[in-house]
This record gives C-alpha cells, sequence and structure tokens, in this order.
C-alpha cells in the first residue's frame, strides 16, 4: 500500500511542478513563520523575569525595568505582526496552487474518462466517474492546500520549539518530549484505522451519486411505474451505509482530538508540577517556568493540527488512490503507432470524403462477456457505394455491427476494413469522420441548434442552413422560435422523438460522410414527416455506402443485399426477391410481418 501510495503521490509532482516558484516561496516562508511562533512565549516568559528581577536575557542586562519592558513588549507586537503578515502570504500561495492542481487534475481525468472504451463505461456507473471528478479531486485539493504543507509548517514550528525548551531548560524540556512517544504512535496507528474507513466513506459516496443520478434520469419511468416508494427505501438504505461508515471515520477522528488532549492536560500539569518544585528550591526562576507552560500548550498545537491534517491526508490518499485507479485504467482504443498511420492520416486529412467507401467484415467475433458471444465468424462485404439492409431478431448483434465499425469496441478475432485498410490501423478522427452513424434513440446536447448541428465541425451558420435546405429540413427550423439559435434543454428535452431524430440525420449529413450508417432513422417521426423526408434521405444514400438495420422490412427492399442474422450469424444473404423466394427465415419474417405479427 505504501509503495502504491508512493507512486501515486510522484504522479502529482509534474502538476505541482508548473508552479514551482511559488512553491518554493510558499516552503521559504514556513521557517520565518515558525520561528515569529516560537519567540512569543520566550519574549512572555522574558516579561515576567524582568518583573521578579530574574536573570534575562544578554540584550536586556542592565536595562531599566521599565525601558526592558517596553522593548520586548514591541518585539512581541513585531513578531506577532511579521507571524501574521506572512503567514496570510503563505496560505494565499498554498491556496492558488491548491486550486491549480485541482484544475489541471479535473482536465486529465475529464479527457482520460472520455478516451476509455465503451468496455470500461458498461461497468463503471455514471455517478461513480462524477464522483471522482468532484469530491475526491476536491478532497486531493484540501490535502495539498491545507494538509502537506501544512505538516511542513507543523514539523518545522515543532522542531524549533523543542530545540528552544532544550536550550532554556534541559530537564522540563526532556519531560515534555517523553510525552511525545506514546502519542505518536497511537494516532499512528489511528490513522491507518481511518484510512480504512475513510475509503468504505467514498466507495457509499459513490454509490450514493450513482444512485441518485440513475432515478432522475430515469424520472419519466419511476413516476409512470409508481417506482417511487420503492426506490425511495432503497436510496434510504444506501443513505444509511453511507452515514454509518461516516460515523465510523467521525469516531476515530474524535478519538485521536481527545488523546491529544489528554495528554497535553498530564504534560501541563507534569511542567507544573515539577516546574512549581525547581522554583521553590530556585532552581529556576518564575519566568523560565511561564516559559515553558506556554510552549507546553504551543507544543500541542501542531501536533493537534498534524492529527487534523492527518485525518485530511487519510482521505486525501484515499483519493489520491480512487483518481489513480481511473487514470491507470489503460484506453484500449486508440491511434495505431504504426508509420503507416502516420501516412494515412496525413494523406486522409487532405481528403474530402465525398467518394464512397467500401467496408468488409472478415471472420469478425465479438463478445460483450466470454461466455455470452454476440457475433461468430462473421463476413460480409458492402461494395462502394451499394446499400447494404441487416435484418435479424433482437439479440442478433445488428447495432453491435455498427460499434464494431466505429471503433466503440474491438472484436476480438478477425478484422474489418474500409477501402482495403484495417480500420486498427486508421487514426480515430479519420474513421469516425469518414462514417456518419444515425442511431435510433439519438443524443441531443444542451446548447443551441447550431451548436447540436455543428459538434465539431467547423461550418458557419450560412453553410449549416444551406446543408439543411438542400436536405429539407429547413420547415423545422422554421417552427423554431429562434431557428438556429434556439436553445435546448439536456438531452433535447424541448423536442419530440421525430424532431430530434431528424437533427441527427441533419448533423450526420452535412459532414458529408462516404459511408452512412443507419439504425431505422425514421422509426420515431410521424408518417407526413417521413415521407417529406424520404426523398431527401434516398437522395442523401444515393451517393454513399450505406448500412442501414431494419425494423420495419418495407423500408428495405430497395437494398442492393440484404443481410439476415441470426445469434451473431450470418443466416442468409441476397436481396429481397432472392430472400423472399428462398422460403427461408427472411421469407418467415416478411410473412409475419404483413400479417402484423412481429415488428423487429
Amino acid at each position: 500500500m505504501r509503495s502504491k501510495d508512493g507512486r501515486r503521490l510522484r504522479r502529482l509532482i509534474p502538476y505541482v511542478a508548473r508552479d514551482g516558484r511559488r512553491l518554493g516561496l510558499t516552503l521559504l516562508l514556513l521557517i520565518p513563520v515558525a520561528l515569529m511562533a516560537a519567540v512569543q512565549p520566550l519574549l512572555v516568559g522574558q516579561v515576567i523575569a524582568v518583573l521578579h528581577d530574574e536573570s534575562t536575557l544578554s540584550w536586556l542586562t542592565g536595562l531599566p525595568v521599565g525601558h526592558a519592558l517596553r522593548l520586548l513588549v514591541s518585539s512581541l507586537c513585531f513578531a506577532i505582526l511579521i507571524r501574521f503578515s506572512l503567514l496570510g502570504v503563505q496560505v494565499f500561495n498554498i491556496q492558488a496552487v491548491g486550486q491549480r492542481l485541482t484544475a489541471r487534475i479535473r482536465e486529465d481525468l475529464f479527457s482520460h474518462a472520455i478516451a476509455l472504451s465503451l468496455y470500461f463505461h458498461d461497468r463503471i456507473p455514471v455517478g461513480k466517474l462524477l464522483t471522482r471528478l468532484t469530491n475526491d479531486v476536491d478532497a486531493l485539493s484540501e490535502v495539498f492546500s491545507s494538509g502537506i504543507i501544512g505538516i511542513l509548517a507543523d514539523l518545522v514550528t515543532l522542531l524549533i520549539i523543542i530545540v528552544t525548551m532544550i536550550s532554556i531548560e534541559t530537564r522540563l524540556g526532556c519531560i515534555l518530549l517523553i510525552t511525545q512517544i506514546p502519542i505518536t504512535f497511537t494516532v499512528m496507528w489511528l490513522q491507518r484505522k481511518y484510512r480504512k474507513a475513510n475509503y468504505k466513506v467514498r466507495e457509499d459516496l459513490s454509490q450514493l451519486n450513482a444512485d441518485f443520478q440513475e432515478n432522475l434520469q430515469g424520472m419519466e419511468v419511476v413516476q409512470m411505474f409508481c417506482r417511487e416508494g420503492f426506490n425511495s427505501v432503497r436510496f434510504a438504505r444506501i443513505g444509511r451505509s453511507y452515514r454509518q461508515a461516516v460515523d465510523g471515520t467521525i469516531f476515530l477522528d474524535s478519538a485521536i482530538a481527545a488523546l491529544i488532549e489528554w495528554v497535553a492536560l498530564i504534560a501541563v500539569a507534569t511542567v507544573l508540577t515539577v516546574g512549581g518544585w525547581m522554583v521553590t528550591t530556585e532552581v529556576i526562576g518564575l519566568g523560565t517556568l511561564t516559559t515553558f507552560i506556554l510552549y507546553s500548550q504551543r507544543l500541542f498545537d501542531p501536533l493537534r493540527q498534524l492529527a487534523e491534517r492527518f485525518t485530511q491526508i487519510q482521505g486525501g490518499l484515499t483519493a489520491v488512490e480512487r483518481i489513480g485507479e481511473l487514470l491507470e485504467q489503460p484506453i484500449e482504443i486508440m491511434d495505431s503507432p504504426k508509420e503507416q498511420s502516420k501516412f494515412i492520416y496525413k494523406q486522409k486529412l487532405d481528403e474530402e470524403y465525398v467518394n464512397p467507401s467500401e467496408v468488409v467484415f472478415e471472420d469478425v467475433s465479438f463478445s460483450y462477456r466470454e461466455d455470452e458471444p454476440i457475433l461468430q465468424q462473421l463476413s460480409f462485404r458492402v461494395p462502394s457505394g451499394k446499400h447494404a439492409a441487416i435484418v435479424g431478431p433482437t439479440g442478433s448483434g445488428k447495432s453491435t455491427i455498427i460499434r464494431l465499425l466505429c471503433r466503440l469496441y474491438e472484436p476480438q478475432k478477425g478484422r474489418i476494413l474500409l477501402d482495403g485498410i484495417d480500420i486498427r490501423e486508421l487514426p480515430l478522427s479519420v474513421l469516425r469522420h469518414r462514417l456518419g452513424v444515425v442511431l435510433q434513440d439519438p443524443f441531443i446536447f444542451s446548447g443551441d441548434v447550431a451548436t447540436n448541428l455543428r459538434l465539431n465541425a467547423q461550418l458557419t451558420k450560412s453553410q449549416i442552413l444551406s446543408a439543411c435546405k438542400q436536405l429539407g429540413v429547413s420547415p423545422f427550423l422554421d417552427r423554431l422560435s429562434k431557428g438556429l439559435d434556439t436553445e435546448l434543454r439536456e438531452r433535447g428535452g424541448n423536442l419530440s422523438s421525430g424532431e430530434r431524430q431528424l437533427l441527427s440525420i441533419a448533423r450526420v449529413a452535412i459532414r458529408n460522410p462516404s459511408v452512412l450508417v443507419m439504425d431505422e432513422a425514421t422509426a420515431s417521426m410521424d408518417p407526413s414527416t417521413e415521407a417529406s423526408l424520404q426523398k431527401d434521405l434516398e437522395s442523401l444514400l444515393n451517393q454513399r455506402t450505406a448500412i442501414v438495420i431494419a425494423h420495419r422490412l418495407a423500408t428495405i427492399e430497395a437494398a442492393d443485399q440484404i443481410l439476415v442474422l441470426k445469434r451473431g450469424k450470418l443466416i442468409e444473404s441476397g436481396t429481397h426477391a432472392e430472400l423472399r423466394n428462398q422460403g427461408g427465415i427472411y421469407s418467415k419474417l416478411i410473412r409475419l410481418q404483413e400479417r402484423g405479427f412481429i415488428n423487429i
């Protein structure tokens, strides 16, 4: 565990190194701040010594009492002023570096998370990822800004106080030091317990956020099926688990604080007892005893803060562990490092993808889980400019073909070719630029319509309007209150299902892809909208290679080839007329759908 913590903490060095000067100034200020804090009890003790005509510091010897007191009070005020001034600069710098650290780590976490394949996102709920991007990063920032630098400051202060005490009165200094030994080992033992308890808190908080996010996203279904009571009970159960985990950390935190207070009281009582005896026997003066009483109290202030900061650090180390687990997740789908990729990348970026492409699947096998194969040795070829339709019952692997073609997943066996090139050798930006995918359930981002149509394309509003006019989408834009500037709610909540589908078709069409993939793109449209768009869709399809996943067989009769899947295997292949005459699965599906019995 410690070696992993060290490795993960070292990973933070590049983030902090960018603010090296500010951090160096902060560390440099630790010594004068600690010195100003340590000198204050000494000056107060000297005031008592002057008043009782005891031995004082050499620079006070021979001075009148009044003058010596004024000098001591002035020195004390100067020390307090300098300490708080430097402390203000120090705290500001620490917080500034901590906030920059937080921003950089969160940016890298976000970039890494969206680069991870769908394999990872299928396993991890969105709420748990949000917890790592928010709560865990904030905990890490708090550790750096209040924890690590604070511990260094406390250690420097503690060291200076110890050296000062021993130099003034060795015997009393050693008595106070002896009390530090048991408390140090006990606090370290409790901190290890706290670390485990804090990890449980973070896990339960992640689950709480995941459950909350799931219920908010599925609010329509929750209310429609009267699941409010059941989901509330489930959420309350997760909340109780989280509360119990937090109670565990509170107990350990309180135990550490109480232990330090008890030891501090014992230490002060010991100093008073032994020091009082030494004063009565004139071994030391009252000023020296006063100094040690103040030092015994100040000695435990860094220890209290150390214990509190160690608690923060344990929480921060838990956050570092969870953040590290996310950053250590390998990016499984990325650009090929081969030199050929660099050549293809440069070559393809200079091209406009107006020419249709050939798509080939060669013995492709794929499964989301090892014991559940989805595609089994699937092979087919869609020639350039031709249209292929894929049909089959639910679970036959139709949508998986789209995901593999877009490299959202990698096949376990076989390969997929685009114009004779393995898609793994094409840069992702090139591959996905050449593919235009329209899903049955499109995702609409919050923002205006123009942003949703443009996405990452460098298009002006006039170009967008021109493309929409060619596609026949202009009537839809005219119905919107502000046209392209109309603000859309999350997931397009202020649009109908058909309008969202229309928007998704338009944003694919304006990119002019060479391969068009459609998953029943007009399924959510009303008949009149579908009829008006059908002519423009046919024009769009005629210029490109097309792969259409069909649920209504009547829409694919004109396809150049129809691929029939069953349990991930290609069962039949041919034109509509050929397959209908064969009397196989496709023919049976046609008859059943004509009678209204099924809708694939």
